[in-house]
């Protein structure tokens, strides 16, 4: 083989695409650059991919000579078992296929990443340093798994973040870009950090004290706030959600008068979640004079009356005027005004009656749909289980919608609200009921790993489709959330669906093939899921 030049010292602007491009075309058309046309010019550029490689995957790309970095820092979390760091290669190391088309009974590793670091980073694990590359390549193109991978990589991973700049999103996506937050009892620090910091410093200060201090944060925020820019005071107003509380109305209420439309919103959100307020008693009021029980009729009948105007006061509290196109203003004004108005106020407006006897009343003029709709934002904005719980109705009602969810991502919204048991409990009845045609979204909400009820009335829906010789694609979704929500304990159970059952004449091609397919790669990957949890000590 030839060389005209010795191996490059730097890299090259563009010699990867460079060297891409020459594998497309080939090396009988196009030789890699410093070779000579002939018989060895594939392995030489293969040499170059290689070489080209190790550059753009080193935390230090070759340059003049400058000052040494300071050396990473050390991450004091405990080893990774050799079981474990060995299976994380496994999963890094895997990629999706090119191709559409069936899947195999092959468990999909890299939808178990997420799951597996999940699992480590909840027992304290710290990355192994040679998986850090792959790890923050993995995070690069997968933005879902950038938290639970960071938290897993740790402080070295954003040590090399600021080494190559493939990798810089790391150092966006953690407040302060990895820069060491001061003591809390630090004031002079602290102060000169909220002063003089960049601007994500300044965010993961601020939510730091928010968590530990929150009226420390406000006060903070409060020195600074009328220099702040719209989109600032925007992210920091945002960062009160956290132990929100009444001691923040004060603040809250002159935010309302922003200059900027979006931070007067989020304040009026904020305290539209504190029943207590004075903006949630003003909607009340508004709400109130809009929405009253009808005596006259032969059956009390809840009557509605829209707001006909949206006057200042409404904008200040955070009605927006303008109505979205295809909305009529006033179920506009008047979703905004009971999506914002205390939910316990309700029952002694409607003659003392609880949450589930008001969504069973009749509201006249179909007004139902706007009401009960904006009663279940109300219900999710101020986490009350109770109204939640009467708007969804049972899971067996014919409605499956409920009383008053008017879409599947409403009710899932609304399960949100429950505890982990009993969401997975109504779901499963859900199920048992419905099917899995419209469940996909609900199963979204529920804890992981599923619960044994959830988790059998998936299976048995599941088996019944099959039975019955459905479409099997078009439960390719629930399919791939089982691998990765039902419990591992629940593989022996399954053993049962492994054979192939007899298709009907009315049933897709192929489909009993399929099922026992998916089927086979169910149980692997639960299987798979078993093992990596034993490994990382679970």
């Amino acid at each position: 083989m030839t060389r005209t030049s010795a191996p490059r010292d730097t890299p090259v602007p563009g010699a990867w695409e460079e060297l891409v491009t020459t594998a497309l075309l080939g090396t009988e058309r196009r030789t890699p650059p410093d070779t000579t046309p002939g018989r060895e010019a594939p392995v030489a550029l293969l040499d170059a991919a290689a070489l080209e490689t190790v550059r753009r995957r080193a935390g230090l790309r070759p340059a003049r000579a400058a000052r040494r970095p300071d050396p990473a820092p050390d991450d004091t979390r405990r080893a990774l078992p050799d079981a474990a760091a060995r299976r994380l290669a496994m999963l890094l190391a895997d990629r999706p296929g090119a191709g559409g088309g069936r899947r195999g009974t092959a468990p999909d590793l890299m939808e178990l990443l997420p799951q597996w670091l999940a699992a480590a980073n909840a027992r304290g694990y710290a990355a192994p340093p040679q998986a850090l590359p792959a790890l923050l390549d993995a995070a690069r193109g997968r933005t879902d798994l950038r938290p639970a991978a960071l938290t897993f990589a740790g402080p070295r991973a954003l040590w090399l973040a600021r080494l190559n700049p493939d990798w810089r999103f790391a150092l966006r996506s953690t407040p302060g870009g990895g820069a060491t937050l001061p003591h809390l009892a630090d004031t002079a620090r602290v102060e000169e950090v909220w002063q003089e910091g960049l601007f994500a410093e300044r965010v993961a200060l601020l939510t730091a004290i928010r968590a530990q201090e929150p009226a420390a944060a406000r006060a903070l925020l409060a020195t600074t706030w009328a220099t702040e820019r719209a989109e600032d005071r925007l992210m920091f107003l945002d960062s009160l959600r956290t132990r929100l509380g009444p001691d923040d109305e004060p603040f809250l209420e002159e935010a309302l008068a922003d200059r900027s439309r979006n931070v007067r919103a989020t304040a009026a959100e904020l305290l539209s979640a504190l029943p207590g307020s004075a903006l949630a008693a003003r909607m009340a009021v508004r709400a109130g004079a809009c929405v009253a029980l009808d005596h006259t009729a032969d059956t009390p009948t809840i009557a509605v009356e829209a707001p006909h105007e949206c006057d200042a006061g409404m904008e200040r509290d955070g009605v927006v005027a303008k109505a979205p196109a295809g909305r009529g203003e006033r179920s506009w004004w008047l979703g905004q005004l009971v999506e914002a108005a205390p939910l316990d106020g309700w029952s002694g407006r409607l003659g003392g009656r609880t949450p589930g006897e008001i969504v069973e009343l009749p509201v006249a003029d179909d007004w139902r749909g706007e009401l009960h709709a904006a009663w279940c934002r109300a219900a999710v904005r101020q986490r009350n289980a109770e109204w939640s719980r009467a708007l969804l109705g049972t899971p067996a009602a014919p409605e499956a919608g409920g009383p008053g969810a008017v879409s599947l991502a409403e009710r899932a919204k609304l399960l949100g609200t429950l505890d982990a048991d009993e969401r997975a409990e109504w779901v499963a009845g859900f199920i048992a009921t419905h099917g899995l045609s419209e469940a996909f979204q609900l199963l979204g909400v529920c804890a992981v790993p599923w619960s044994a009820p959830l988790g059998r009335a998936v299976v048995d829906a599941l088996n019944i489709a099959r039975d019955a010789g459905s479409y099997p694609w078009s439960f390719s979704g629930v399919m791939g959330l089982a691998e990765r929500c039902l419990s591992p304990s629940e593989a022996p159970r399954l053993d049962a669906l492994l054979t192939t059952p007899e298709e009907p004449e009315d049933a897709s091609p192929g489909a009993g093939g399929y099922w026992t397919e998916a089927f086979q790669r169910l149980v692997t990957t639960l299987r798979l899921r078993g093992t990596m949890l034993e490994e990382l000590g679970a």
